[in-house]
């Protein structure tokens, strides 16, 4: 799984244990381990004795257009089915954690930039595999915003990220541990339908996004933030900078 579907697997996991309390020990080996650090609901696999072996796979995202369900319910269904247990969603968004210690590092955009604290981290490409998920228009937000907004370009340079003018430039200089920290820090998150959507949610971050035509809205919408259909020939640049500026003025 991608490191959005790890996180969002998160959300799961804490509702089984809710559901079925010490009934269960979890360890989980994945693709994206930073999500699972400082985690209480997982153990690590050595102290388990003769652990089944669950491979997690999505359940819900072909049926995503015709049930109004969240993405965070798929991985509810799919350990329901696999453990045959009922496992209610209980939370409306994936759980990081992070350390006192971790919280307290200076953070990487004042440790090598020493740009002002107030910064939204933008995430304005993605993987080559989906690509309606991708919104060709952010460097026209970036300029129409420049001197209110501060934005933190981020990804991964084996992705499709075209650097942008007038940005902190940190595209491949954060692992996914790093990333986290990066929008704990931040006064908000601009992306498309990525992980570091899923991560501002977990950390109850404002962010607005921008979602291609691939799923509907129920499937990717979360508490604190604004999602915006990039349908068709629509391009919408002023609307998505006006929404990120009024954000980063009223987010306290």
């Amino acid at each position: 799984l991608s490191p959005g579907d790890v996180l969002c697997l998160t959300a799961a996991v804490h509702s089984l244990h809710r559901t079925h309390p010490g009934r269960y020990l979890t360890s989980v080996t994945s693709s994206c381990p930073a999500v699972w650090e400082h985690n209480p609901d997982v153990v690590p696999l050595a102290t388990m004795e003769n652990p089944e072996d669950v491979q997690v796979r999505n359940m819900l995202i072909n049926h995503s257009n015709q049930r109004s369900v969240h993405v965070l319910q798929d991985y509810c269904d799919f350990l329901a089915h696999a453990l045959q247990v009922p496992v209610p969603l209980i939370t409306n968004r994936p759980l990081l954690f992070l350390s006192d210690e971790e919280k307290g590092w200076l953070n990487q955009v004042a440790e090598q930039h020493g740009k002002p604290d107030r910064w939204w981290v933008l995430n304005a490409g993605g993987k080559r595999d989906f690509t309606a998920k991708q919104y060709p228009y952010f460097q026209e937000v970036v300029d129409r915003l420049q001197g209110r907004v501060t934005f933190v370009q981020v990804g991964k340079l084996e992705h499709a990220h075209k650097p942008l003018r007038g940005v902190v430039n940190l595209l491949g200089k954060t692992d996914d541990r790093q990333l986290i920290r990066l929008c704990h820090h931040a006064r908000g998150v601009l992306c498309g339908v990525t992980f570091t959507m899923h991560i501002a949610a977990a950390l109850q971050k404002p962010a607005v996004v921008v979602a291609g035509a691939r799923e509907p809205r129920s499937w990717n919408t979360y508490p604190g933030i604004v999602l915006l259909n990039n349908v068709g020939s629509l391009r919408c640049p002023t609307v998505i900078a006006n929404e990120a500026c009024w954000r980063s003025r009223v987010v306290k």
